[in-house]
């Protein structure tokens, strides 16, 4: 049996199906695709997850799946909306869950690229929390891309499934490019 081709996890959004940060990583995900690498996505209410509880004997079938998904993958793209000026707790207790990877050969997310993205109704809370998200994967061993996207959501205010502003489109398409980049460098 040979190996799964690599792919690249999303992990982000709220409870609200089609938020804005749902929607911009769901679109950063594409171009990953569009580049040629597989990605997987666990986003909006599939992130409700049982309070995260380290050394606990069993974890709920999501919350096995997440850790799976993260063990497994290439590479990780994070997108969290501006919750009081950093990112979500529905955000923060999923990566809470990479804990479980903490006595594997390769611990955490070592080594893997991570995507950084931003969004929040507002300037003020974009940079906070996209900060934020560069200290966790840090704190994860992982690698944050040069580009991480600061979304402010207000541009999206014609509605989720718009197209995106161009500067926006853009940025995605670097984030994309240097996921991509990494991959084949490692």
């Amino acid at each position: 049996m040979s190996p799964s081709p690599p792919y690249i996890l999303g992990i982000g959004g709220t409870t609200r199906v089609g938020s804005s940060s749902e929607f911009v990583l769901r679109s950063a995900l594409a171009r990953i695709e569009d580049l040629g690498v597989a990605t997987r996505c666990v986003a909006g209410p599939d992130l409700v997850l049982p309070i995260y509880e380290a050394g606990a004997a069993d974890r709920s079938q999501a919350a096995a799946a997440l850790v799976a998904l993260m063990r497994d993958s290439a590479g990780v793209v994070i997108a969290s909306p501006g919750y009081h000026g950093t990112i979500s707790g529905l955000v923060k207790n999923a990566l809470d869950y990479a804990e479980d990877l903490a006595g594997d050969p390769s611990p955490y997310l070592s080594g893997k690229p991570v995507g950084c993205i931003a969004c929040a109704y507002g300037w003020q809370a974009t940079g906070s929390t996209l900060a934020t998200l560069r200290t966790v994967a840090h704190a994860l061993r992982g690698w944050p891309t040069p580009l991480g996207i600061a979304v402010n959501s207000l541009a999206l205010a014609s509605g989720p499934h718009s197209s995106l502003p161009p500067e926006i489109d853009a940025s995605l398409n670097i984030l994309a490019g240097q996921m991509v980049e990494r991959l084949v460098l490692c």
